[in-house]
């Protein structure tokens, strides 16, 4: 795509900003129906031709006029058909203008409420599919403010926003979008209660006042109740004239702000509409019907009370990002800070505008990830993972080996030993089975898997060191920070603490290879006598030291080994064997033990083995490299 149109098509206003492909500037904001900020209205004249904007809100000739339809779109069928005419004309006004062209290479992303569900959304996107336009995507209003804030150079905010929890709230003017969005990922939450909260609900409480306060009530109140143009037009008034006053309450404080409206219905009729102090502290304080019987101020801080609770379980936002022309009032931002006192409150100085280049930028984003996630699925289909592996697995066996070894004989071999001297076990040649039984068990608990994590970790991180060589060139070529790619920011700083879980690094089939391989070089080595090795040398004990000396003469020294393998020793013969000389004969085979494995490594190692290690192990880092991948979307 060469180009990236964002259009935020509003319940009352609407924009549309492009960006060129690449560009580094801010999205343009292009003008549509002389306005970049027009008004969603559309009007069908007498001669068939459709108007858009500001003029059909009061063109004489109109035979249909629709306005404020989107807020409609989830519970009016009807109201589907009046966004494909206004969006027509939005497309229409586009291309007259060449603000679009014919065939080119572009696409269209559109926002929408956050609370919109996928097919919501999906039956949205085909509005804009069936009206011509070049492709189109969906994306929620409260993620294209966040991208917005993310890309502007006003606001700084940074790729670090990223990592904290942030509470986007987009106050439209007919609802209130709350996005709670951490690590890049967004929870939609509605807006608190079942009131419509939005500014267009002070621009009727506004009008309401003007008209209380008008000598012209009567005559103003039977027009409106025949021409739903000229409320509109009355209320849009009303509408420019708050932001006017919210946007510099300090200096209205000593002058007026007003305008004076002609309404042209048969005869003409003046409206004069004011704000000032004590009118703003009533729209925001008094209670109206049109708050569901609440005052703003009483339904907005509601909503952020639920809000509030709504995330309970989650972190409470570092971040408030304020959007929409309601956010440019001081209060608003005076709220969200009471209700959230440890964030940071900021808003756009155009939050009208935010939402339209947050959406160009998402058209951006998306073709960055793409190029993105085409180099990271190539370094995947390429055999530099499986080589790194494969060049160190044979330090990974040897880790688990020297890990393993030590624990397993303290706390599986010496405990059947002692069963032995108890009596418990009757015959040396017994233990053979009983310490197959017990190596196994030991090594498949969740204490051998926690020991292994230490030096999986460690090994993981030689691992993640070499990979740099390939990962930090792709983050230099997107612009993103190098820790993006990097295999050691799942690693905890403490190595014993291993994000990457060991049971992932390992599947279970391939923890068992590896087990039974240590089961039959321990097995082997421990039981080749049946036991005798732990008790054949340095015997103490005179009693002991006789019934050796006399087996060896009468028997010699094989038949002396198979006699005592089979024989059923008195216990106090076996009690002459002091639990510290059984342990150290254990310490004295554990070298023993890790030599022979060792060897058995480089001798007799299967290359199958291997290979599933080696394959198992490699997919498990790629996975981890898309998970990473996935985290920079936002902000590429």
């Amino acid at each position: 795509m060469e180009r990236f149109f964002g259009f935020d098509l509003g319940d009352a206003e609407s924009a549309v900003a492009v960006l060129k492909k690449g560009s580094k500037e801010s999205p343009e904001m292009l003008s549509v129906a002389e306005s970049q900020s027009l008004i969603t209205a559309y009007a069908i004249l007498k001669d068939r031709s459709l108007v858009i904007g500001e003029n059909a809100c009061y063109d004489p000739d109109a035979s249909v006029r629709r306005l404020r339809f989107k807020s409609r779109f989830l519970k009016d069928k009807e109201s589907a058909e009046d966004i494909r005419r206004f969006a027509s004309g939005v497309l229409g006004d586009l291309y007259t203008s060449s603000s679009l062209i014919q065939g080119e290479d572009a696409c269209f992303y559109v926002g929408c409420p956050a609370g919109w569900d996928k097919n919501a959304r999906e039956r949205y996107r085909q509005i804009f599919e069936l009206t011509g336009y070049p492709p189109t995507r969906i994306v929620s209003e409260s993620r294209a403010a966040l991208v917005g804030a993310c890309r502007s150079k006003h606001l700084q905010v940074g790729y670090d926003i990223l990592q904290k929890p942030v509470l986007v709230v987009d106050i439209g003017s007919s609802t209130t979008d709350f996005a709670y969005i951490r690590g890049g990922k967004e929870v939609e939450l509605k807006t608190a209660g079942e009131v419509a909260l939005g500014g267009g609900l002070m621009d009727e409480m506004l009008l309401e006042e003007s008209l209380k306060n008008s000598p012209n009530e009567a005559k103003l109140r039977k027009i409106f109740s025949e021409s739903d143009a000229w409320r509109t037009y009355a209320e849009f008034a009303c509408r420019r004239l708050k932001e006017k006053y919210y946007k510099d309450e300090a200096y209205f404080k000593e002058n007026e702000c007003s305008k004076t409206l002609r309404i042209s219905y048969r005869l003409p009729v003046k409206l004069t509409i004011k704000m000032d102090e004590e009118i703003s502290k009533r729209l925001l304080e008094k209670r109206s019907p049109i708050c569901g019987g609440k005052s703003f101020k009483e339904a907005f801080v509601e909503s952020l009370h639920q809000i509030h609770e709504a995330l309970e379980d989650e972190k409470m936002p570092e971040l408030v990002f304020l959007t929409g022309g309601v956010s440019k009032m001081p209060v608003m931002s005076d709220w969200l800070r009471e209700a959230f006192p440890e964030a940071v409150v900021i808003m756009g100085s155009e939050p009208e505008f935010s939402v339209a280049r947050g959406l160009s930028w998402c058209g951006q984003i998306d073709e960055d990830v793409r190029a993105f996630r085409q180099e990271i699925q190539d370094l995947k289909d390429s055999t530099t993972v499986e080589r790194l592996v494969a060049d160190h697995i044979d330090e990974l066996f040897r880790a688990a080996v020297d890990t393993l070894t030590d624990p397993l004989l303290e706390e599986a071999v010496l405990p059947v030993v002692l069963r032995w001297k108890s009596g418990e076990i009757e015959k040396l040649s017994d233990i053979d089975g009983q310490l197959r039984t017990e190596v196994d068990a030991y090594l498949h608990t969740d204490r051998a898997r926690a020991l292994l994590q230490k030096p999986v970790a460690k090994w993981l991180k030689q691992i993640a060191y070499e990979l740099e060589e390939y990962t930090i060139p792709i983050c230099t070529r997107h612009q993103i920070p190098y820790q993006t790619l990097n295999l050691n920011s799942y690693l905890s700083g403490n190595e014993v603490e291993i994000k990457v879980d060991t049971k992932d690094v390992f599947a279970v089939e391939e923890v068992t290879i590896l087990i039974d391989m240590i089961i039959t070089v321990v097995v082997g080595l421990l039981c080749g006598g049946g036991g005798i090795a732990l008790i054949a040398e340095g015997l103490p004990g005179i009693a002991a030291g006789m019934v050796v000396s006399l087996l060896v003469l009468l028997l010699g020294k094989k038949s002396m080994e198979k006699a005592i393998l089979n024989a059923n020793l008195p216990k106090l013969a076996r009690k002459l064997l002091p639990e510290s000389y059984l342990r150290s004969r254990l310490k004295a085979v554990s070298g023993d033990v890790k030599a022979a494995f060792y060897e058995s490594l480089e001798k007799d190692k299967n290359e199958a083995i291997e290979e599933r290690m080696t394959e198992e192990i490699s997919r498990q880092i790629d996975d981890c490299l898309v998970k990473m991948a996935e985290v920079v979307e936002l902000p590429l």
